[in-house]
């Protein structure tokens, strides 16, 4: 299975880091797409690559809470410059959140407008934060319809309506993780209405962290608690839920790379 969003290289697994991935390895996760942050983690993320360069593999990108507006334009100058000279699977994360702040809303479009012009250019999927703001993320897209943009909608946890209106784009998947075990979060009724062609799996460790185990850090391990809740919805076997979630994140990041 493919963990297509994991924050491993973050100061939670300092101690750990490589037993981390060993014990992910153990229940058959053994790829890992890290999106970004900022700038500032960039080294972290390059070394855990060049220590598993056939399993870790890295996207770049701001997130929009890094959004400052003092900073973000020379952060986005260095996701233009990484992405001339590494051959990163997506750009990303960025979107627009509107649950932590909107103080910065001006910045966090013009930002995420950048990153999809960037992801256009270099011919690569978007990793989408849309924490509190798809009405925000859908003008942005509609605006943009010029752009050939495709990619991920991260830890997608939004309404029947929100999905129909992703769907309409035909470009995009839906990145399920922790949130789809809770018992409040209203999910069930939308994986069910979801094709296994259009999911792929993800923890976002260290947060987000699959019931039963909320409230400990998360690690990609845990991607098959969130493959067995979606073959419960879904009524079928994990087996499908790995094998196709695994095409699907193939096709999404790997197919787009080599195709640069």
């Amino acid at each position: 299975m493919i963990d297509t969003h994991t924050h491993l290289y973050l100061e939670e697994f300092d101690t750990d880091f490589d037993e981390t991935i060993a014990k992910a390895e153990l229940v058959d996760v053994d790829t890992f797409v890290f999106p970004a942050i900022e700038k500032s983690m960039f080294e972290k993320m390059m070394s855990a690559h060049l220590r598993y360069p056939q399993k870790i593999f890295l996207s770049t990108g701001l997130h929009p809470t890094s959004i400052q507006e003092k900073t973000y334009k020379q952060e986005l100058d260095f996701v233009q410059k990484t992405v001339e000279n590494f051959p990163f699977v997506a750009i990303g994360e960025t979107g627009i959140d509107c649950y932590w702040t909107t103080e910065n809303i001006v910045w966090q479009r013009l930002a995420f407008e950048r990153q999809l012009e960037i992801a256009d250019e270099y011919n690569l999927p978007v990793i989408i934060h849309a924490r509190n703001s798809f009405d925000e993320i859908f003008a942005i897209l509609d605006k943009r319809s010029d752009l050939k943009t495709r990619g991920i909608f991260h830890a997608f946890s939004g309404t029947l309506a929100d999905y129909e209106k992703i769907k309409s784009y035909k470009s995009f998947l839906f990145g399920l993780g922790g949130i789809i075990t809770f018992k409040n979060s209203g999910m069930e009724s939308v994986v069910k209405k979801m094709s296994m062609d259009e999911i792929v799996l993800e923890t976002d460790s260290p947060y987000l962290t699959p019931a039963p185990f909320r409230g400990k850090r998360n690690e990609s391990a845990n991607l098959v608690l969130i493959a067995k809740k979606i073959a419960e919805i879904k009524n079928i076997n994990i087996e499908t839920v790995s094998e196709q979630t695994t095409l699907n994140a193939k096709k999404m990041f790997f197919d787009s790379a080599n195709s640069q």
